[in-house]
């Protein structure tokens, strides 16, 4: 299994925090969330405490990239919220192109504080989205799961976060409702 590439596993990680099989939500606090970004590296040493309102946007930029996650493996695309709460991350972090020496160019954040940690988790999907990868970030079909994974098959047609797991599963379901139909 190949790794994601332009730090994608970033975004993968955060939309994990919230495992739906097992409840276990390693965001579920501000304490919580403050310490996942912190040990991602996403927040500057002395930032103030996380309240309330920082969780509830953390937790509604998790569910819009999970939902986009949905429609990569196939789904139905549903409704366009999900875009537009990402559109609006990244306008309130002032997600932007920046210009270096010697030609390189970057995106980053240019808002200072919470917005621009929350858009930080967008750059990865920004470079992924230009080269075709982002397409194969996904989120399980099994609807009890909806686990975020990399699909690194040759083919793009990776449906289960583990074939062992909810492919199995899935398969167990679709054999017995043949036999009792």
């Amino acid at each position: 299994m190949s790794s994601p590439p332009h730090n994608l596993q970033l975004v993968i990680d955060f939309v994990n925090t919230l495992d739906l099989e097992t409840g276990e939500d390693r965001a579920d606090t501000p304490a919580h969330l403050a310490r996942w970004l912190d040990e991602q590296g996403l927040r500057a040493g002395g930032e103030p405490q996380l309240g309330r309102r920082e969780l509830e946007q953390a937790i509604e930029l998790r569910e819009s990239l999970r939902d986009v996650l949905v429609t990569h493996n196939d789904r139905d695309p549903g409704t366009d919220d999900a875009a537009r709460h990402l559109e609006e991350v990244a306008e309130h972090g002032r997600l932007s192109v920046r210009f270096g020496p010697g030609g390189a160019i970057d995106i980053a954040p240019r808002a200072e504080g919470y917005p621009g940690v929350l858009a930080q988790l967008l750059v990865p999907v920004t470079h992924a989205a230009m080269d075709g990868t982002w397409g194969r970030v996904k989120a399980c079909v099994a609807d009890d799961c909806r686990w975020a994974f990399y699909d690194s098959s040759r083919n793009r047609s990776g449906r289960w976060c583990d074939m062992a797991v909810c492919g199995n599963r899935e398969k167990v379901r679709t054999y017995r409702s043949r036999r009792s139909g």
